[in-house]
């Protein structure tokens, strides 16, 4: 997946909005508030997400592609990963993490703000 394919899988989930609460260079897709993907914009871009509900599923990951997939800046021990584009992550399981840390995003929101 490229960046735009990426930001337009996340953008069509239910309630989602665009933010670039840190400058031009990432988006941060949201629901009722709060961020289920930063989105790198830079080429070859990257997106960071919440990955399972324990530390050892996202250093699973990160051992299946050592070269694609590393611990994400400052949230990265809460479980958040950092996925390169286009460097082995196949889109389908892409596409399933994207999926997961919006779920695990909405799971955790007051009933009021869940679309």
């Amino acid at each position: 997946m490229n960046i735009e394919a990426v930001v337009a899988y996340c953008l069509g989930m239910p309630g989602a909005e665009e933010t670039y609460p840190f400058g031009d260079h990432v988006l941060v897709a949201k629901v009722g508030g709060k961020g289920f993907a930063f989105i790198g914009q830079e080429e070859p871009g990257s997106v960071a997400v919440k990955c399972g509900a324990t530390k050892e599923e996202a250093a699973e990951l990160r051992e299946r592609y050592p070269e694609a997939v590393s611990v994400m800046d400052y949230l990265g021990r809460y479980g958040w990963n950092r996925v390169a584009l286009g460097a082995g992550v196949p889109d389908a399981e892409l596409e399933e993490l994207l999926d997961a840390s919006y779920e695990a995003v909405v799971k955790r929101l007051p009933k009021a703000k869940r679309p």
